[in-house]
């Protein structure tokens, strides 16, 4: 499996479900999207890759990792991609297939938002890619089957991303769900908690948007 870790331009958010992703750090293409740097900086890690408009990047500190053999890839700053979109296209082009995205939560609605939004690019078609913040995972359930593996009492929601989402069943969730709708709107998935070690959720039609947290939230 070829892994990539992508540092966005967010807030820092260290937990437990960041410090695991670090640990494949070592083996990992490591990129950070712009102002990302800092965030890779934060967390001692060496980067391969700064891709952006470079307009939230320190200059001083992109010219150390130039310096040291990071690839420093500018783009105008007028463009149709954020920084982050650019670093995901990027990590696919060059083959990975494990994508974990650090940082992207932040103090601005818009671009976390826009950052969860961008797990639905067709680039990342058959990617499994998740935003790691905190003790939290994020990512999308298509159609199919989706395994979840964490522990007992973790909190699980499950959110429809792009309208309704038909056939929804889960297994491992203490409030099952038995090939039913859940609609944009209602909370109805909102802090299901997990009752083993794996769960499983499936969909018929429609997206998913599946937020694991370790422990009770």
């Amino acid at each position: 499996m070829n892994r990539a870790i992508i540092f966005a331009n967010g807030d820092i958010n260290d937990g437990e479900m960041v410090r695991r992703v670090l640990m494949f750090s070592g083996e990992s293409l490591l990129i950070a999207a712009d102002g990302g740097a800092r965030v890779a900086a934060h967390y001692g890690q060496r980067l391969d890759a700064v891709i952006g408009d470079m307009d939230s990047a320190d200059p001083a500190h992109l010219a150390e990792l130039e310096a040291n053999g990071t690839q420093v890839l500018r783009h105008p700053a007028e463009k149709d991609e954020t920084d982050l979109e650019l670093a995901l296209l990027w990590a696919v082009e060059r083959g990975a297939t494990w994508i974990r995205i650090v940082g992207a939560v932040g103090d601005r609605l818009d671009q976390t938002l826009s950052n969860i939004y961008l797990l639905a690019l067709s680039a990342l078609q058959g990617c499994d890619v998740r935003i790691v913040a905190g003790k939290e995972e994020t990512q999308l359930a298509k159609p199919g089957w989706t395994f979840l593996e964490g522990q007992q009492g973790d909190t699980v929601s499950l959110l429809p991303l792009n309208g309704t989402v038909f056939g929804v069943k889960t297994e491992g969730l203490y409030y099952p769900l038995r090939s039913e709708d859940l609609y944009f709107g209602p909370a109805r998935g909102v802090s299901n908690v997990m009752t083993h070690d794996k769960a499983v959720v499936y969909v018929r039609s429609g997206i998913l948007l599946i937020v694991h947290t370790l422990g009770r939230a």
